[in-house]
């Protein structure tokens, strides 16, 4: 296997790292509203992912500039083809994490609504706008013969990615849920498991149609093999939470985005960005990849930078990994 597929690989596990584990930060911003029922409760769920959620967006930083050091042309052309979309998901994401900060800086209910709000929707619009952007790579854009977008710069938005969109919605809902049932303890607990095993089939459903739209139209029995094992997983995510088991089912669900993931990639290999206009005009692996010299530099890099990451992250989540519950939860105080 040549470095430049390798790298195509390393880009798809780093987009499934940043799905995983940012996913559950999504979940949990857009649930804050459903689940928490006053500041107590609200504080709850924010600290579940306090210390975790900057670290986890990391994931995405990663996945963007390797794409740019490796594949310049997809970085390009996808960036620049959808960077409406790209935008929305920058916004989203810089107002969420000032909110974080900002929530308690004021001892008034006002002004923690407000901050709220912005938790809720920079939680939902990243989410949706990743989703549109990983699957506008998988099913095209319309692209010229130089890799240039044709048209509006509402290209990108098709029926396919609105349901690619849908689909990172719908799976961090359940992630969410999920993980607020695995780390927190009481009411919440309880509130977030009944909500998972009473709607998650259901917003699980575009994730299940993306990947089954993308196997018909561009996919191999491989790939098939993979969407069997989402559903599996699925299935026994849910068993295994209905039986209390939080853990198990946390891990399930990572099942389910991986094997979304490899269905995904695997459609789209070896293209990188389908032309909707020529085939011909298409990007592939072998066209956009860096010089060898530059691949082999950036696989160094990686081979000694990685694990140091990994192992950072790891540590937070161990020394995190206990529960929270509105008996952790000291009075409000504002200097």
């Amino acid at each position: 296997m040549d470095l430049a597929t390798i790298w195509f690989c390393v880009i798809a596990l780093l987009w499934l790292g940043y799905l995983f584990l940012e996913g559950f930060d999504f979940g949990v911003g857009m649930l804050m509203p459903v689940l928490a029922r006053d500041n107590t409760e609200r504080r709850v769920v924010v600290n579940t992912i306090g210390p975790v959620w900057d670290g986890n967006e990391v994931w995405v930083i990663v996945a963007i500039g390797a794409t740019f050091a490796a594949f310049p042309g997809w970085y390009a052309s996808l960036l620049s083809g959808a960077y409406l979309p790209v935008l929305l998901v920058l916004l989203g994401l810089i107002g969420r994490g000032v909110a974080f900060e900002y929530r308690g800086k004021v001892d008034s209910d006002r002004w923690r609504r407000v901050w709220d709000r912005v938790i809720f929707f920079g939680s939902l619009v990243p989410a949706f706008g990743v989703g549109l952007l990983v699957t506008t790579s998988v099913f095209g854009l319309p692209l010229d013969a130089n890799g240039n977008r044709v048209g509006s710069p509402f290209a990108s938005v098709q029926p396919e990615t609105v349901l690619g969109g849908l689909a990172v919605v719908g799976f961090a809902l359940v992630h969410g849920a999920v993980f607020l049932s695995l780390k927190t303890d009481g009411e919440i607990r309880h509130r977030a498991r009944a909500l998972a095993l009473r709607f998650g089939g259901w917003a699980l459903l575009p994730l299940a149609a993306l990947v089954v739209l993308a196997q018909v139209e561009f996919g191999s029995g491989w790939g098939w093999l993979a969407v069997g094992v989402g559903f599996v997983a699925g299935a026994v995510a849910f068993q295994r939470l209905g039986q209390g088991r939080e853990g198990q089912a946390f891990a399930a669900l990572g099942v389910v985005i991986a094997a979304a993931v490899v269905a995904l990639f695997g459609a789209l290999y070896p293209d990188v960005l389908p032309s909707t206009l020529d085939p011909a005009w298409s990007l592939t692996v072998a066209e956009t990849a860096s010089s060898p010299y530059t691949l082999q530099v950036i696989s160094w890099v990686a081979l000694f930078g990685t694990p140091a990451v990994l192992v950072y992250q790891g540590w937070t989540y161990w020394v995190f990994r206990k529960r929270v519950s509105t008996a952790q939860i000291p009075e409000v105080h504002v200097p």
